[in-house]
């Protein structure tokens, strides 16, 4: 007897994978296979992801293959992919990210054989990219003294973002990012707390060694350094001298639930003012804080 379903089943008819999936899959198999370091090629998201924000000023370029000028960044360079490129769906590489030592690279370009061989749209061979307190006032002020307007400002998922050409020829992309960017990474000590016996002893010899002034804190006897990155806060009161690390996290679940599998503890995550805080020891006994920021 056949099957009373067969005649709703539609033919299995393959089509064309889509170009920009294709281009984009088809350089991180590339890496996997050529880099004996080794790739990640699934792209599920994980909680490590999270990107620092770029430098003040950041060069941006424009180059004929961005593809292959990403490779060759990495090659020679030892960049590091700040994330996937977006690939446009001619294959053109419409906007990436690089990282050299501390600083970003930005880029995009073509790819040979397609009508983006060279720089797309009106990204010229070169632009800088820079950070500003205000886009608006910014563009205000250079048009006023001789900027050409290119794109007027407007919001963006990264920001509000406007682009102006000085009048030397340079174009300069100007951006003011959301408030919830960020130059710290997921792992960064966000905050330094140091116990000790006697806070005003503490206190004097910082200021002597470091210059620290101090201002009162939020709890008894407790004290904030003024000054020093990351922000260092003092408690009196200890048993013993004890310096505890807060470690900034993408997903404070996802990290206390690591602590606890490699053989920590950890308290459920609380919600502060400032974001989620957990308090944590290591499997060796050392307390810290897991910290996972407030948007914004």
């Amino acid at each position: 007897m056949s099957d009373p379903f067969d005649a709703l089943r539609a033919p299995v008819v393959p089509e064309d994978p889509d170009a920009a999936f294709a281009a984009a899959l088809r350089a991180r198999l590339e890496r996997a296979v050529l880099d004996p370091r080794g790739t990640t090629v699934s792209s599920t998201p994980t909680d490590t992801a999270a990107f620092a924000w770029p430098p003040t000023v950041t060069p941006y370029i424009g180059v004929p293959d961005g593809l292959r000028a990403i490779e060759w960044y990495v090659e020679v360079f030892a960049a590091e992919r700040r994330g996937e490129p977006y690939v446009m769906p001619d294959g053109t590489v419409g906007h990436a990210e690089i990282g050299i030592g501390d600083a970003v690279l930005m880029l995009a370009g073509g790819a040979p054989g397609t009508s983006g061989d060279g720089p797309p749209g009106d990204i010229p061979r070169f632009s800088i990219h820079v950070q500003v307190p205000d886009v608006d006032a910014t563009v205000e002020r250079a048009v006023a003294a001789g900027a050409e307007l290119v794109r007027a400002p407007g919001d963006q998922p990264y920001g509000r973002t406007g682009v102006i050409r000085d009048p030397f020829g340079h174009q300069w992309i100007m951006l003011t990012p959301p408030g919830r960017a960020t130059r710290t990474r997921h792992g960064d000590i966000g905050y330094v707390t140091i116990g000790v016996p006697d806070t005003q002893r503490a206190k004097d010899f910082y200021a002597a060694v470091l210059g620290w002034r101090f201002s009162a804190g939020s709890v008894e006897d407790g004290w904030q350094a003024e000054g020093p990155t990351p922000p260092v806060g003092m408690w009196g009161g200890a048993d013993a001298p004890e310096v505890q690390l807060c470690y900034r996290v993408a997903d404070i679940t996802a990290a206390v639930a690591r602590v606890r599998a490699q053989g920590g503890e950890a308290a459920e995550p609380e919600r502060k003012p400032y974001g989620q805080l957990a308090e944590c020891t290591d499997d060796q006994g050392i307390r810290f804080q897991l910290w996972e920021p407030a948007d914004g």
